[in-house]
């Protein structure tokens, strides 16, 4: 008896994991989809709009990214962790009071934040040093409308665990992207229209690409969402849903804005103080859309490859918290740990070593742009690890309810930046790399000051030698063989720059999973888990179509107290 009490523990312990890797998986597959998208946009509007067009872009996007985080970044985490305890308790009206509460929330604030971007442009576009800019904020201002929505209907999928919705939309968001944004620049272009109305057309293009995306998510909640939630039995309502989820998304909100506020300092200080240094706003805009356009997006492409870690591990710690499984929270905090590191690491130093290389692939053409660009990409690879455990470290702290901490410790880190990048970009001599040495000690700082608090004031723990130092081994061992192979290449073989990058390339990545593997970083239990989750959600009724018979019998006995709680998607 004994025995078989053990093995349905290890199956429990088995199927959370392999929930928490499936959700991971799925979202980090579409997020690298996504992200090779983003760059086909780039790519072709660079030489479309030059740099200089390029800036305008940029400026609109960075001022919509930050009302966006403003607008967007604590409700859905807080709807996810709400709605993943109401799952844990059978409490169906819990679920649907929360989505109804955050969707009115999310609309209230998109049409206030889209309200202020098209009415106020020209004053934003003066007060970050970039007039000509008014066009692109005008023109990206519905899309913030549009991301309100579509963050409603994610949050309320991730609280069940269910990551599919989610990353769907974001493919599709990225390929009409793709498509209207270089399509309209272009015609823009070809019609004679000035460069900053030419690439306020390619930022319409942004704004359709996520209306496409809003009208297939709340499709798909239509569609699906009752389904899911036939599984919930209590009848017990939340009460005060609208105080509960503010209470957890505002400090939330307020730390993620700090990240955003980084990125506007960033652009509004390379204009300003480049300026200050004796550069013309021209060639200040120049340089600024240089690395806008080439050394940020590929900087954080690695960032936001662990944000599907950071989405799955919170309603996967508060399942586990509202269960009292203090072992399930240390493992699931300790793989995403791992996890990050794992792939933050190693791209970490690589982008140090090969920024130019890299570049010069993605952006071939544009020899300028990469000669702005790629100095500060090296300086840059070097905070991807720190600022990837940001992302996920303020999520685990958001989960155990600390939410005051990641506040505290962007907040420090912002000022840190604010100061270095003020100091340091108006030195001549260093210029533009001001920006990245800022953010290298503004991430460095936030990490340090969210992995202390972990380590003390949870009940995880840290596994140090598991996180860091094996993955440390296995990233150096690698890097070792990357460099020697791209040096040979390029003095015995004497082949072109491009061609010993792609050959180093692909050696790495397998020298890696090897090292990996032998150094313990990654164990064949972390393979196995995968597949957990796949066969797990084969055996249920959610994902199988219902018919009418089946659906009214089983809300009938919902509605008598008879339903069973069968769980997460």
């Amino acid at each position: 008896m004994k025995k078989t009490v053990i093995n349905k523990g290890k199956i429990k312990k088995a199927r959370e994991m392999g929930g928490f890797m499936s959700g991971v998986l799925v979202l980090s597959v579409s997020t690298v989809i996504v992200k090779v998208i983003g760059l086909g946009v780039k790519i072709p509007l660079l030489s479309v709009l030059s740099a200089g067009g390029m800036g305008y872009f940029n400026s609109a996007v960075e001022i919509y990214a930050l009302l966006c985080v403003i607008a967007t970044a604590g409700l859905p985490v807080a709807m996810s962790m709400i709605i993943s305890a109401e799952r844990e308790r059978g409490n169906p009206l819990g679920v649907r009071q929360t989505y109804k509460t955050a969707m009115a929330v999310f609309v209230t604030l998109g049409l206030i934040g889209s309200g202020t971007m098209l009415f106020f442009a020209k004053p934003i576009a003066i007060a970050i040093g970039n007039p000509d800019a008014h066009f692109c904020i005008m023109a990206i201002s519905p899309s913030l409308l549009f991301v309100c929505v579509s963050s409603a209907v994610r949050g309320y999928f991730q609280g069940f665990g269910y990551m599919t919705p989610t990353a769907v939309s974001q493919l599709i968001e990225a390929l009409f992207k793709l498509v209207f944004g270089v399509w309209l620049g272009a015609l823009a272009v070809k019609l004679g229209m000035s460069l900053p109305i030419a690439a306020g057309m390619s930022v319409l293009g942004l704004s359709i690409g996520m209306l496409f995306s809003s009208v297939y998510l709340l499709a798909v909640k239509g569609i699906r969402g009752r389904i899911f939630e036939l599984d919930l039995c209590s009848p017990t309502p939340s009460d005060k849903m609208a105080t509960r989820l503010l209470s957890i998304a505002f400090p939330i909100t307020l730390s993620a804005a700090v990240i955003g506020s980084c990125r506007i300092v960033d652009m509004t200080l390379i204009l300003r103080r480049l300026q200050f240094s004796g550069v013309p706003l021209e060639t200040a805009n120049i340089i600024y859309g240089s690395y806008a356009t080439l050394a940020l997006p590929v900087f954080g492409l690695i960032p936001s490859l662990v944000t599907p870690i950071s989405l799955s591990v919170v309603p996967a710690i508060c399942s586990a918290i509202e269960g009292g499984d203090t072992e399930g929270q240390k493992r699931v905090v300790n793989k995403a740990l791992r996890l990050t590191v794992l792939l933050a690491m190693p791209a970490s130093m690589g982008l140090s070593f090969y920024a130019r290389p890299i570049l010069s692939i993605l952006f071939s053409g544009e020899s300028v742009a990469i000669g702005i660009a790629a100095p500060l990409l090296s300086v840059l690879g070097a905070s991807v690890m720190f600022s990837s455990l940001i992302t996920v470290t303020n999520a685990v702290l958001q989960s155990y309810k600390k939410t005051v901490i990641p506040i505290i410790s962007m907040a420090i880190g912002a000022a840190v930046k604010i100061i270095l990048a003020y100091i340091l970009i108006g030195i001549k001599e260093i210029g533009a790399y001001g920006a990245p040495l800022s953010t290298l000690a503004c991430d460095l700082t936030v990490t340090a000051i969210n992995m202390c608090v972990i380590e003390k004031s949870t009940p995880s723990g840290t596994e140090t030698v598991n996180v860091f130092i094996k993955p440390l081994a296995a990233s150096l061992s690698a890097m070792a063989v990357s460099v020697a192979v791209y040096v040979s290449m390029l003095n015995l073989l004497r082949v072109s720059d491009r061609v010993a990058f792609i050959a180093a390339l692909v050696v790495t990545v397998f020298a890696y999973i090897a090292f990996a593997f032998i150094f313990g970083a990654i164990s064949n239990e972390d393979i196995a888990e995968l597949g957990i989750r796949k066969k797990q959600r084969g055996k249920r009724a959610e994902d199988h179509p219902v018919s009418h018979n089946e659906y009214t019998k089983r809300k009938e006995n919902q509605n008598d107290g008879r339903g069973k709680n069968i769980g997460s998607p």
